[in-house]
């Protein structure tokens, strides 16, 4: 009787072990997938996933916008859940109050800094980089990046991800209204949002 318990002891063990050793690895190895419905385009996938759509083709090998119902799409990790809570934060904080167009724009800067060579390369160190002990944006020196993001930030983070690498490479943005250093008002204007201009 000692001798069984303690073999079935032994199996459970093993059965145990092996699952903690195979479920991580399947895990890993499983992509997501989208199969695609009546009135997707890569444009409505990109931005449901937070994708870039560039990306979405390559991934795909889609060389034309030609959808196919039924097919299944590999949907590629873009950023990761935290960054783009974090991203949605600061445009919370950013452009509470502006235009739709104008927090994309806003999170679309972030994500031009990532893909330049003059920044850092990716979303969390850009948001929290400093110069001369100030940090770059207003929310992160004052703490209102901590506010939790609303709904309306959050869907602009995955229109900004799905346009990524298709837009005017807006790397700054200020209020001229009250903007006090002329460095930044000599920048080349992208384009004007509600009371936001974006240079490069």
């Amino acid at each position: 009787m000692k001798k069984t318990i303690i073999k079935l002891v032994a199996v459970s063990t093993l059965a145990l072990s092996l699952v903690a050793i195979t479920a991580p690895q399947s895990k890993a190895n499983a992509a997501t997938t989208h199969q695609v419905k009546s009135g997707d385009t890569f444009w409505i996938i990109g931005k449901k996933y937070g994708v870039p759509v560039k990306t979405l083709k390559s991934t795909n090998n889609k060389t034309s916008n030609l959808l196919f119902v039924g097919e299944k799409l590999v949907i590629p990790q873009s950023v990761t859940t935290s960054e783009m809570d974090l991203l949605a934060r600061l445009v919370h904080a950013e452009a509470k109050g502006e235009p739709f167009a104008g927090k994309v724009a806003v999170a679309s800067v972030v994500l031009n800094r990532v893909d330049s060579s003059l920044f850092p390369n990716d979303i969390k160190s850009v948001i929290y980089q400093k110069d001369q002990g100030y940090y770059a944006f207003t929310p992160v020196q004052n703490g209102t990046i901590n506010q939790i993001a609303d709904a309306s930030a959050k869907a602009a983070v995955k229109e900004a991800l799905a346009f990524r690498g298709m837009g005017k490479g807006s790397l700054y943005f200020y209020n001229p209204k009250t903007a006090t250093s002329t460095w930044i008002t000599s920048r080349e204007v992208t384009i004007t949002i509600g009371d936001h201009r974006f240079a490069k």
